[in-house]
């Protein structure tokens, strides 16, 4: 492969936090951004990592980052012009944008992340410690006189972040297979109502990840393919998901927002304990963790249409994730320990022997039926394309990679969702690095093959209902 580089950076970049995905974008920015090792430093809560960034000529420096002293720490490292990349966990999103902002400085996250404890304290409300509470948080920021303010891209990892741009493709693949007379959509509103004339019902982010390592699973362990913090944490959260016009049965446990803007729901119980069925072209069909992210909100919101204050279309949307099954065995042993985390944690890295992670976007309710588009990386072609990464995270880093440089190239255009953003200039850096990228159709639904055993409370008169999808 080419090292091309995409863009000339005059300034300093500060990256925060230093785990699987930090260690993992670093040498694709020295690939692919043209800056001097010496121009960048990390800022982490642990020295996992540190013999990587010397190495590569990157200052390291271990200083956890709090509410009382991430001033002090970054104001001595960037100023107008530079770039913070937050890859942390239990570092305030909503602060750290505010000190860039302060400080001239454009900023890119991978998800939208409280204080230590926001995700899981019990003083607060279930609907406060969601993705949504957070999402309606941060865009609270816009404002007139930030519109202009240094480029901040949130939530713009894999999911969210990279599914989002294959959403769009996938739209527009579907659109031209079912003869859809409409022009390209050049705007937000365009977006949804192309969506809505297509008849999309349901939106899974639907991954399967089957990485398989050398060395087992043992008792007190939580095994994971990237971040056991950010897995874990997410995992926590309530089950939350995009809520469709379409839908006609809300969930028991279901509750509505209060506040905001009203395109999503969230369940009494949380996402690492809830699961739904979907579908990829490898796996075919199975059962995923219904894990709360950005996207499954953002989306929805996006493709909603609305006429004179009412809405009029959302597709459902969310997360259908099925781990590698290391991961799956410590997520029921954590949910076991009335989710107190194992006493110990191990990113499977080097010790891969064979394994896939099929990520994409499951567009569903069209003339079609179904369509899945996205990326099968294999760990083979991952290892073959970049340096320290499996499959999942390079999925993920190269997503990081190509929102820093779209902000880069696009400097003060103030707070933007992944939707917002030029879905083909972010693929264009993507696809070397993601593997076969495929969309596939297919006749399954979630009434597929149902009731072998038991008979179970179907509505057969629509099969993308939340509630035929949801395993009980």
């Amino acid at each position: 492969m080419t090292d091309k580089v995409h863009i000339e950076f005059p300034g300093r970049i500060v990256m925060i936090g230093f785990g699987s995905i930090g260690q993992g974008v670093l040498p694709l920015i020295l690939r692919h951004v043209g800056i001097r090792p010496d121009r960048i430093t990390i800022v982490t809560a642990e020295e996992a990592g540190r013999a990587e960034a010397e190495s590569m000529g990157v200052r390291f420096m271990v200083e956890p980052l709090v509410r009382e002293n991430f001033r002090r720490v970054l104001d001595s490292l960037m100023g107008r012009g530079d770039f913070l990349l937050n890859l942390s966990v239990d570092v305030s999103s909503i602060a750290l944008i505010k000190h860039c902002w302060e400080r001239g400085a454009m900023y890119l996250d991978t998800c939208i992340e409280p204080w230590a404890g926001g995700y899981t304290d019990s003083a607060l409300p279930p609907a406060r410690r969601t993705n949504y509470a957070l999402r309606e948080e941060v865009l609270a920021l816009r404002t007139a006189d930030t519109a202009k303010a240094p480029t901040a891209v949130i939530t713009h990892g894999a999911n969210p972040g990279l599914v989002s741009h294959l959403m769009k493709v996938a739209l527009l693949n579907i659109a031209r297979d079912v003869k859809l007379d409409l022009p390209a959509p050049a705007s937000k509103d365009d977006w949804a109502k192309f969506a809505q004339a297509l008849g999309v019902r349901t939106i899974h982010i639907a991954e399967r990840d089957t990485q398989v390592s050398n060395t087992s699973k043992q008792v007190g362990e939580f095994v994971n393919t990237w971040s056991v913090d950010g897995f874990t944490g997410e995992g926590c959260q309530p089950a939350e998901l995009g809520w469709g016009t379409h839908e006609r049965n809300f969930p028991r446990d279901g509750k509505r927002f209060d506040f905001g803007g009203g395109a999503a729901i969230y369940l009494g119980q949380p996402g690492a304990a809830t699961r739904v069925r979907t579908w990829t072209p490898l796996a075919k069909n199975f059962h995923g963790f219904l894990i709360t992210h950005s996207e499954s909100i953002s989306t929805s919101d996006f493709y909603t249409v609305r006429e004179r204050g009412q809405v009029l279309y959302r597709p459902t949307t969310h997360y259908a994730y099925h781990p590698c099954d290391a991961a799956v065995l410590s997520m029921h042993e954590f949910a076991g320990r009335n989710w107190e985390l194992q006493p110990r944690k191990r990113i499977l890295m080097n010790d891969i022997v064979s394994g896939v992670d099929e990520l994409g976007v499951l567009i569903a309710g069209h003339k079609k039926n179904a369509y899945w588009y996205g990326s099968q990386l294999s760990i083979e072609q991952a290892r073959a394309l970049a340096p320290r990464n499996n499959a999942t995270s390079l999925q993920v880093t190269v997503s990081v990679l190509a929102g820093m440089i779209w902000a880069m190239e696009n400097p003060d255009r103030g707070l933007l969702e992944p939707d917002e953003i030029d879905y083909r200039r972010v693929l264009e850096i993507c696809m070397p690095y993601l593997g076969t990228v495929t969309g596939e159709y297919t006749d399954w639904t979630p009434l597929s093959d149902r009731e072998r055993l038991f008979p179970e409370d179907i509505d057969k008169s629509d099969p993308w209902q939340f509630k035929n999808v949801r395993v009980i």
